[in-house]
């Protein structure tokens, strides 16, 4: 059992484990995420529906399972992360031992955890590992400093930073020892721990061959990506609070996760026990080869993984509604639809390049502005652009959106995690006609959040009417066939549960 299968390691985790002949069972919240993974229909994997925080789900789950990887952590949720991650791990100490299970491997971080001054972060990974180990089943702590791979949130954080500026004014903690690890090597100590019973219920610390310091690490970066030499300026008075809103306006980790990984930049992350290169020997890359190689996965847009994939998805509840519109609560939407002298699939594929580098098609610069608006008040903005130019999958990020649901040649419906005062969808919806004509649909429900909500709506509305009529016009234009009909303006239906919904007038 592979829980965590969303998530930056246990995404690639799965597959290599799929290699080595394993039968796997990913556990997430939203599996949903994990259907369009390459992967998602190996014979030999199983996807389950789960969470750590939830026991009876969690024993289901390891129920005839021999293993478990224990790779979540509840960083990125709302409220207090230290006490969800100790209900989580004694949730999965409690759930392996009733399933019978051999071995627990938990990937954690590296830490002395008698300092006093150790970060909440790294002190909660010490935490998880006891509570673990404390249980019967016998569990490896693997203990890594920053993992350097594309899409992972500390790559991420220092690739935006020295992409951007060419002068920082940075921590004084800029200056701590670090020893990075690559992901691949994570990754085959991961795989290795099951192969190999003398690790089970020990604790090792695994790092890469050398130590550096972040600044070295910058000036590594900026060599291998071809930029000029980074002025690097440390100053005392940037707290990981200040820090975090910093990173949150230059790159697009948000400050709530950037927050626990700027308190931890002060705290020594040194490998102090190399027993498991004698037990689980492999080349170890350096953080040169590291970097250079998750450049290459970057520039060639075949990462893996990615930080921003985590979490789950929780669409609005009135999406998969069935009852009258006036149950639930009030429900705003508009639309716009234009018939094409094409066929579903010819007009997918602009639909499927949306956002990102390409934009979205008309009043980019309102766009831009209302991504940088976001920014400014805490969230995503247009930073992230899309996991894939062409490809979208269930999970992925879309800029300020999330893809809800996809549906190749028939619709996509994407989940805003923009700030609002209420939860916004946006629908494309493509509906064959005879005589190889198609219907496009372009249409947005909101869910307002109190009487601010139903202002923000009523006061940008005829600005939404606009924006939505030009951007069904741009996507005919972009499609390059024949206008059928002028943009009419309708009111859609509510969405079925599982997927994009159909319109009614």
């Amino acid at each position: 059992m592979v829980t965590g299968a969303t998530g930056y390691v246990g995404g690639r985790l799965v597959p290599r484990l799929l290699e080595e002949g394993y039968r796997v069972r990913a556990l997430a919240r939203s599996p949903l995420k994990l259907q369009g993974r390459p992967w998602a229909r190996h014979p030999r994997i199983e996807l389950a529906t789960g969470d750590v925080l939830d026991y009876e789900s969690l024993l289901q789950a390891a129920r005839g399972c021999g293993a478990a990887y224990y790779l979540v952590h509840s960083m990125t949720a709302a409220g207090d992360f230290l006490e969800k991650d100790r209900r989580a791990a004694a949730n999965m100490a409690k759930a392996a031992a009733q399933a019978g299970l051999e071995q627990i491997i938990y990937l954690g971080g590296l830490g002395n955890a008698a300092d006093p001054h150790l970060s909440e972060h790294l002190r909660s990974r010490q935490e998880v590992a006891r509570i673990l180990q404390s249980g019967p089943v016998p569990t490896t702590f693997l203990r890594a400093a920053m993992i350097l791979g594309s899409g992972g949130a500390a790559f991420e954080i220092m690739r935006y930073l020295v992409d951007r500026l060419p002068l920082m004014f940075v921590p004084r903690s800029v200056n701590t020892p670090v020893q990075p690890i690559a992901i691949r090597n994570v990754l085959n100590y991961l795989v290795g721990c099951l192969e190999h019973p003398q690790v089970k219920g020990e604790t090792f610390d695994i790092g890469g061959p050398e130590v550096v310091t972040y600044r070295q690490l910058f000036d590594i970066y900026a060599e291998e990506a071809h930029l000029p030499k980074r002025l690097i300026i440390p100053v005392p008075f940037l707290s990981p609070r200040l820090s975090s809103y910093w990173i949150h306006l230059i790159t697009p980790v948000p400050a709530s996760l950037a927050r626990p990984l700027a308190a931890g930049l002060g705290d020594p992350v040194i490998c102090l026990d190399n027993r498991i290169r004698d037990l689980l020997p492999q080349k170890l890359l350096d953080c040169r080869r590291s970097i250079r190689m998750a450049l290459v996965r970057f520039r060639q847009q075949t990462m893996e993984t990615c930080w921003q994939e985590l979490g789950p998805l929780l669409p609005p509840e009135y999406t998969f509604c069935h009852d009258a519109d006036y149950a639930g609560g009030t429900v705003l939407s508009f639309g716009y639809r234009i018939r094409l002298g094409a066929t579903p699939d010819e007009l997918w594929e602009p639909i499927s390049r949306i956002g990102g580098e390409t934009g979205w098609y008309f009043g980019d610069c309102l766009w831009r502005l209302r991504g940088w608006l976001d920014r400014l008040l805490g969230g995503p903005g247009l930073s992230r652009g899309r996991n894939h130019p062409t490809r979208l999958r269930v999970g992925d990020y879309l800029d300020f959106w999330r893809v809800q649901a996809v549906e190749p040649s028939r619709g996509l419906l994407l989940l805003a995690e923009m700030k609002l005062p209420g939860e916004a969808m946006m629908e494309f919806r493509l509906t064959p006609l005879e005589g190889g004509q198609t219907e496009v649909q372009l249409f947005s429900r909101f869910f307002p959040r109190g009487l601010g909500g139903i202002l923000y709506w009523y006061s940008l509305f005829p600005i939404h009417l606009w924006v939505y009529r030009g951007m069904v016009q741009a996507l005919a234009a972009a499609g390059g066939k024949p206008v059928l009909s002028r943009p009419e303006q309708f009111v859609p239906a509510l969405a079925r549960a599982g997927g994009p919904g159909k319109a009614r007038k």
